[in-house]
């Protein structure tokens, strides 16, 4: 059986914290914990008037990809609630393969 990882495709992420969100609430966690971390890079100058700035949810011990909600057939809920539709869970394999061809600005995550 292939094993679960999240895809994280990071170039569409608002920074919207969403899934910090929906995390602490689904695990009940207190504020000073988290089972997916949101983390800013940036802004800082590329070259010229080119800069980047890229928000990147963050995947903490704490995660085990919903896993009482992925067995009832539902994502887990960091995917659920992303604004920016850039989370997906699936088996890792699929997921490197995605990753692969998509490139740069993705990071993939297996508890």
């Amino acid at each position: 059986m292939s094993r679960n990882g999240l895809l994280i495709d990071y170039e569409y992420c608002t920074g919207c914290h969403s899934c910090e969100v929906s995390c602490k609430n689904e695990k009940n966690l207190s504020k000073d914990k988290w089972g997916i971390k949101m983390t800013e890079v940036g802004p800082f100058n590329v070259e010229g008037d080119k800069w980047e700035w890229n928000f990147v949810p963050v995947p903490t011990q704490m995660c085990d990809l919903c896993e009482d909600r992925v067995a009832k057939g539902q994502k887990p809920a960091c995917a659920l609630h992303c604004l920016g539709q850039c989370m997906e869970v699936g088996p890792v394999e699929e997921l490197a393969k995605k990753m692969a061809d998509k490139g740069s600005k993705m990071a993939l995550f297996v508890p």
